[in-house]
Formats: C-alpha cells, sequence, structure tokens
C-alpha cells in the first residue's frame, strides 16, 4: 500500500500514481490534510483511472461523505475514527474498511469487527510518538501472533511507519508479509523503480515462505471474500505487491 497526498506542490500526481502502480503498488491511499474537498475528489477520479489500468485499489482516508460521493471501494480509517459500521452504511455494498493500529487494543478490536476487512499496524520506524505510541516492531510480532500472513481465514495486515527497501527486512523478520510505505516511494528519484524494488524484495519473503501458497490458493478457493482476495497476488502474476 502507497500512502500519498494530491502533489500539489510538485504538480506530477498523474505522472507520479502512474509511475508507482506500474512498479507494482495495488493499493494507493491518499491522505491530505491540507487539500480541499474539490482537489482530493479530482486526485482521487484520476488515481481510479489510473489504478484501473493495472488493476490496482484507490482508499479513501477517513471522510465518510467524500468515500460516499466518490463511490469508494476502499476506505481506510484512522485508530479513532468512526465505527466501521457506522462507515459501512456510506459505501456501496462491495467496498472494503480498514483500520489503522496503534496498540494492540486496537489489533484485537479490528481483528474482532467484522466490518473490518484489513488492518495496518505501526508506526515501526518513524521516529515519533504517536497518540503515546512509541514506534517499534513489537506491534507487528504482536500481529503476526494473533493474524499469522500464512493463515487464509487471518485478516489481511500492513506494517506501516518508516518502511524503507533499507529496513524492509526487519519487518519481514518480524512476521510482516504486506506493507504500506510513504516516502520510501515518495521522495524517491524514480517512483516505478522504488516500487519494484520493494515488490521483488515482497515477493522474495512470500516465496520462501512455504505457508503463503496457502494463502494465495486459498483466496481463490470457493466462497472467498473480496476481503481477502484483494490482497492476495494471482496463480501467473508477478507476487505481491505493495
Amino acid at each position: 500500500m502507497l500512502i500519498t497526498d494530491d502533489r500539489a506542490e510538485a504538480g506530477d500526481f498523474d505522472e507520479f500514481a502512474d509511475a508507482a502502480l506500474a512498479g507494482g503498488v495495488d493499493l494507493v491511499q491518499l491522505r491530505d490534510d491540507k487539500a480541499k474537498r474539490r482537489a482530493l475528489r479530482s486526485a482521487l477520479e484520476t488515481l481510479r483511472t489510473i489504478a484501473f489500468r493495472y488493476q490496482g485499489l484507490v482508499a479513501v482516508y477517513d471522510d465518510l461523505d467524500l468515500a460516499h460521493d466518490f463511490g469508494a471501494d476502499v476506505l481506510h480509517l484512522p485508530d479513532r475514527g468512526p465505527a466501521a459500521k457506522k462507515a459501512k452504511r456510506y459505501l456501496h455494498r462491495y467496498a472494503i474498511i480498514g483500520r489503522s493500529c496503534h496498540s494492540e487494543a486496537d489489533i484485537d478490536a479490528a481483528l474482532a469487527d467484522d466490518d473490518v476487512a484489513y488492518l495496518s499496524v505501526g508506526p515501526v520506524f518513524d521516529g515519533f510518538t504517536f497518540f503515546g505510541h512509541t514506534p517499534g516492531l513489537e506491534l507487528v510480532r504482536y500481529a503476526a501472533r494473533l493474524a499469522p500472513p500464512s493463515d487464509p481465514k487471518a485478516k489481511p495486515w500492513f506494517a506501516v511507519g518508516g518502511i524503507t527497501i533499507g529496513n524492509v527486512d526487519e519487518v519481514l523478520d518480524a512476521g510482516a508479509r504486506r506493507v504500506a510505505v510513504g516516502r520510501a516511494i515518495t521522495a524517491a528519484p524514480d517512483a516505478g523503480e522504488a516500487a519494484r524494488v520493494l515488490k521483488d524484495r515482497l515477493r522474495e519473503a512470500w516465496n520462501d515462505d512455504p505457508g503463503m501458497e496457502q494463502v494465495v490458493f486459498g483466496s481463490l478457493g470457493e466462497g472467498t471474500s473480496f476481503n481477502t482476495a484483494a490482497f492476495e497476488p494471482r496463480p501467473g502474476d508477478d507476487g505481491p505487491r505493495v
């Protein structure tokens, strides 16, 4: 998952989004507290058009009304945001909801919430305390114990917070198999290449983990929900993406 703003200062949103998605990003979350609603809607429409070409998904962050007006396929809620049950009423029937988790209690609640399809877990490396939660890998290890990525029945989750190609191995060693990144791609000289390098490392981790094969093929089995299948590589695909 890629987390980005609308790149108003750079003025290269279209080119950037195309490069990142072509490089292997399969879920883009637009998060920009400074942008006006009109600018966000425009950026989301652009993202949806580009993502369609790469079979990618676009996530709205937090704003229920924007998610409704845009017809969002994915809505990502902050840890202190509205209840997923309430948010679901703003979305179409096939949309999925993600939840940010910054504590063990957050993870417990999100895993128990039937309306939450996936989680993001962190911050992992960022050098700041987020609402009193110190960055570190312990939360990743906790999520890996409760929702093992190799368990086809477990909810998908993404490790997030300061992850780069230089430290992603630590995250993988802690049990993560999916990551959400920001500056690792948004600040890279070549967004497409940065996405490709991260995707290749994740693909390698999936291929080296025998349990992940069950997840890939389990996601295609009878009765599979879109909630899980949306985050798994298909047979013949290049493998997991960012």
